[in-house]
């Protein structure tokens, strides 16, 4: 048996914890640069706010509307929802995070529990010791389990935990699920099945297996048929390993100078670095691309992408980054208004062992930027994100007075909320008496 527990709204959630004042408030937090809403509260959802309606629509859209705005503020979300998983490794045989706000767990040996019963006092122990509620689907396999938490957080009559445990249930859910919400299919496979009359998961799992192959060459929708079916044949190791990993966005505004995009490519560089360490993982290359904007129609336009392998498969962050700001000079070119960038690294592996080259003379070097980024990211993790970073994921501005500044992170967000749980600076101040303060 297989479950899944999934953070609802899980960003609108992570804020409300330290503003219960947000209980029954539209609220909506919003994409890197403060472009467009990602994340929506129920209570904006009945409003009739979209995902990704433009945040500068809002006030023309619901004028008179009360609705609390917030920046995305990951280094908040990863902190609150690395607490629940440290809740559920606790309860379980074994678990794998899936992304930031979803956790698949596995119930070997658990059988003799009322796993129903489980899930509910699992949802209880969360939404106590952090404040998040969450969602529980039971299955038999993952792709069940992902529907039955669909239906866990769409009616209260579950009591926050659904299962799917027979065949009478799993059929009932099949004919009630859209077929292009089903965890597998994609975009452009539902547009093909919607065309051939498939509108539900039981409209799909009813078809022959033969047809299915004749109709999708891809492995992925032919195991998806299957666990539709009853079927467990989801490999785990699929879960878990990554050939790629994007880190890129859209500037605030546009750039047309080398430096301001080194800047940018050099954040995404580290990202990259430290998604890859906390994989225990490593990278043979790295990919770097630049494009202006399509929708200026006015401007003159230019798209590049270029990548490097390196001689020792790595994810050290001053390693990345250097080979990202190389990449980045050959593709650079002047006279253009740039308004988007990314650094991809690809050809991933387990971090342990490593082959290096046989003619490189740098092993040594290589074992003390190892050192070095575990001893930055313990500070990183202690001290809050970005409290070390290296040069060149610095930028300097000057002032209206002359005065340079210099910022560690180019992205907009004017609508952030404090890290109180991350940040010394950011401690929440309760009052004891009028006119003092306690941290």
């Amino acid at each position: 048996m297989y479950g899944i527990i999934d953070c609802d709204n899980c960003y609108v959630s992570c804020e409300r914890v330290f503003r219960p004042d947000l209980e029954g408030v539209p609220v909506v937090v919003l994409s890197n640069n403060d472009g467009c809403v990602v994340a929506r509260s129920n209570e904006a959802k009945k409003m009739g706010i979209k995902a990704g309606t433009p945040y500068f629509q809002l006030a023309q859209q619901f004028p008179n509307q009360k609705i609390a705005v917030f920046s995305s503020n990951y280094e908040l979300y990863g902190e609150l929802t690395g607490r629940i998983v440290s809740i559920i490794s606790k309860e379980v045989p074994a678990y794998f995070r899936y992304s930031i706000d979803e956790c698949f767990v596995y119930l070997d040996g658990m059988e003799h529990l009322d796993l129903k019963r489980w899930g509910e006092e699992l949802h209880k122990k969360i939404k106590q010791y952090v404040g998040m509620p969450v969602s529980i689907g039971l299955a038999p396999n993952k792709t069940l389990a992902k529907m039955a938490s669909h239906f866990a957080k769409k009616y209260q009559g579950y009591r926050h935990c659904c299962m799917i445990d027979t065949d009478e249930k799993r059929i009932k859910a099949l004919k009630l699920y859209p077929i292009d919400e089903v965890w597998g299919i994609g975009r452009r496979y539902a547009a093909k099945l919607d065309a051939l009359g498939v509108r539900t998961a039981y409209d799909f799992a009813a078809h022959n297996g033969d047809w299915v192959k004749l109709t999708f060459n891809n492995i992925v929708i032919q195991r998806t048929w299957r666990e539709l079916n009853g079927e467990d044949c989801v490999p785990n190791e699929e879960l878990t390993k990554k050939k790629s990993i994007c880190t890129s966005r859209s500037f605030n505004g546009m750039i047309s100078d080398i430096e301001g995009l080194r800047t940018q490519v050099a954040n995404y560089a580290a990202r990259c670095a430290e998604k890859l360490r906390m994989q225990s993982t490593v990278a043979s290359s790295v990919g770097v691309f630049l494009n202006t904007n399509a929708f200026r129609e006015d401007l003159a336009q230019y798209w590049n992408f270029q990548e490097q392998r390196l001689i020792t498969p790595t994810s050290s962050t001053i390693t990345i980054v250097q080979t990202a700001n190389e990449i980045l000079k050959r593709i650079y070119r002047q006279g253009y208004q740039y308004k988007k960038a990314g650094v991809i690294v690809m050809g991933i592996g387990a971090d342990s062992p490593i082959q290096q080259d046989l003619f490189d003379i740098n092993a040594e070097q290589f074992q003390k930027m190892k050192r070095l980024d575990e001893v930055i990211d313990r500070i990183n993790r202690m001290q809050g994100s970005e409290t070390i970073v290296l040069g060149a994921q610095q930028y300097t501005r000057k002032d209206g007075k002359g005065k340079a500044d210099v910022f560690a992170n180019a992205i907009k967000h004017d609508h952030k909320s404090p890290n109180p749980t991350t940040r010394w600076s950011d401690v929440i101040r309760l009052n004891s008496e009028k006119g003092k303060t306690n941290k």
